[in-house]
Formats: C-alpha cells, structure tokens, sequence
C-alpha cells in the first residue's frame, strides 16, 4: 500500500491554508504547516485540527518564518514533502505602504529562499516536489478589466510589487532549474476564516453587531471600488488541482463577477433588514495612496484545464459571513465581550 501524500503549506494558520490543510487531509495526505512564531496564539483557524486525535501524526505544524532561509531548507529536508504550497504572506495591502521592506523581504525575498530550499533539496535528493506559489489579482493593479493570464501586470502597491516579483521568481526557477513551481493567480477571495482588518471581513463583524446593538457605526475608505469575490473553500481546491497537473503552469481563479465596497455593504446589511446608509460613514484616512479601480477575472483556462468552477456566488457568500459574524456577535454580548 503506497504512503499518503506529504504536503506542507506555509501560512497554515491563515484563511487559506486552514481550508487547504481541511481539504488535503480529506484526501488522505499527511500535512506539515509551517507557524509563525509569536508571543501571543495565532492558531485559532487550525485549532480543531490540532486538537483532534484522529489526526495525530497526520497533522504537524513547525515553527519558522519566511525570512530564515536556514530553517526553511532544514525542514524540506526532514519533511521531504511531495507537495508544496506556498501561501505565507504579509498579505494586507495598505500595510505594505506603511511596511515596504518588510513586505518586500516576506514576499519576495521570502519566495527566493523557499525556492532555493526546493531547488538544493531536489538537486541533493533527486526527487521531485512540486510547488504551488499564491499570487493576487492585487498584481494586475490598474491593468483594463476583465484579467486573465495575457494581462500584463501593473502593480499599484508593495504588495503587489512583491508578488509580481515571487511569481517572476517563479517562472525562472521553472524554466532555468526544470523545477515544478506553479502560479495561481487568485482573485479576492473571502470567508468567515478572513481576517478582520480586510474590509469584507470589517464589513460583517460590524453588521453583526450593529445588528444586535453593540456597535454603532462603520468607517470606511473606498466605497466605488471593485472586486471579484469569490469563496476561500472553493478557491483552495483550485490550488490542489493546479498542483496535480502534468506540467507547472500558471492560472488565474476567479469568479468572473465583479461587485463594488458599496454592493458588498447593500448585501450586508441588507442581509439583517438594515440600510448601510444609516451606519456607514467615509473617512480619506482609509484610502490608498494609490488606488486599484477595478478588478474582474477570466477563469476559462482553469474552466478548461483544472474543471474548476466555483460553487459559491456573491450573495450567498455574503450571507454565509454576516450569518456567521451575526451569532459570533451575540456570543460576544452573552460572553460580555466590549
């Protein structure tokens, strides 16, 4: 009987890599997470994975960090993982204005050592692991909507700069070393797992609890801009399948839709019977320094090549997160939790 499959996934503890690690568990595989370290808990999306006993020896997560190439070789090494999936980020876009360096040496710098450790492995091993690295539609910035995989991007933040520069990285260590890397480009994609800094995520907490009275009003930038909003779980089976090809390639996931702050906002409230015009105001502090107007992806290659489509529409995902931030919000009233 041949031994499960061997993942690891940097960033297991977010949004994406909590849905991913659920997902490949479900199929069999052993998966290794790489965890930041910190002084406070920062495993909250993978607790119940942690703390089920079905999953001992199954489920492992280690501690270390994008910026220590030493660490990230060793692990590769000790893991010897078939599959890889690269989603460790400094993901928040308007923190990277205010923090470009260390955005830059996270994800850019921090994609050139994992694809070194990926390269010595192999060369020293001599066997193969294939690689999937997570970009963002954040990459084609002001690029004419709809984007797909001609687009050429232009980034309109460090973040996206540095993401434009991993997928890149990327390519190169495709094509110059033959190693298996491939890109997903991947339009926003929410839940209730989002963090709550991003503004789908700000958006139902604060509906929740303005629903229930604990929570007066909402503050907000850009309320014209555009996005494709998709849901986080069927986006991560878009990782997998991208993973499972016969030959690395880049792809874009995306729903093909595309709706502004203020549709999101309508939804939302709409969703508890409120007007958000009553509850939300907009503060010029909130906005970027340099905007990105509009985004829409085309999917078809992935419809093509992966038969990937995703399941959830715009809606019923934002139903699914204020349902969510709602009875969050009166556990939080019940608890006494200001």
């Amino acid at each position: 009987m041949p031994l499960p499959k061997r993942a690891l996934i940097t960033g297991v503890t977010g949004q994406d890599g909590s849905y991913l690690a659920e997902l490949l568990l479900d199929k069999g595989y052993t998966v290794h997470g790489l965890i930041r370290r910190s002084s406070s808990f920062n495993t909250s999306r993978i607790d119940h994975l942690l703390s089920n006993d079905a999953l001992q020896g199954r489920f492992v997560c280690h501690h270390a960090d994008m910026t220590e190439g030493s660490r990230l070789r060793t692990l590769i090494d000790a893991i010897e993982p078939d599959e890889i999936y690269h989603l460790a980020a400094q993901s928040h876009v308007k923190v990277s204005f205010s923090e470009p360096e260390f955005t830059l040496n996270v994800i850019a710098m921090g994609s050139v050592r994992l694809f070194e450790a990926v390269r010595d492995h192999c060369e020293k091993v001599g066997r193969a692991i294939r690689v999937y690295n997570a970009g963002s539609s954040e990459m084609f910035g002001s690029a004419p909507a709809p984007q797909d995989e001609s687009t050429v991007f232009h980034p309109r933040s460090p973040y996206a700069v540095s993401k434009v520069a991993a997928h890149w990285l990327a390519v190169n260590a495709r094509e110059s070393y033959g190693l298996f890397i491939a890109n997903g480009v991947l339009f926003n994609h929410e839940s209730p797992r989002r963090g709550e800094t991003f503004v789908t995520r700000k958006i139902t907490r604060a509906v929740g609890r303005i629903a229930i009275g604990t929570q007066k009003g909402l503050v907000l930038g850009n309320l014209n801009a555009e996005r494709d909003w998709g849901f986080a779980g069927d986006y991560v089976d878009a990782m997998w399948r991208i993973v499972q090809q016969p030959k690395a390639d880049d792809f874009v996931i995306a729903t093909g839709e595309s709706h502004s702050v203020r549709q999101f906002l309508a939804h939302a409230f709409g969703h508890v019977g409120l007007r958000w015009e009553d509850h939300v105001t907009v503060d010029p502090r909130y906005f970027r320094p340099a905007e990105v107007d509009a985004l829409c992806g085309d999917a078809s290659k992935a419809q093509r090549d992966l038969g990937w489509r995703p399941s959830t529409g715009f809606e019923a995902l934002v139903g699914l997160m204020v349902d969510h931030d709602l009875d969050l919000a009166m556990r939080e009233r019940d608890a006494g939790v200001r």
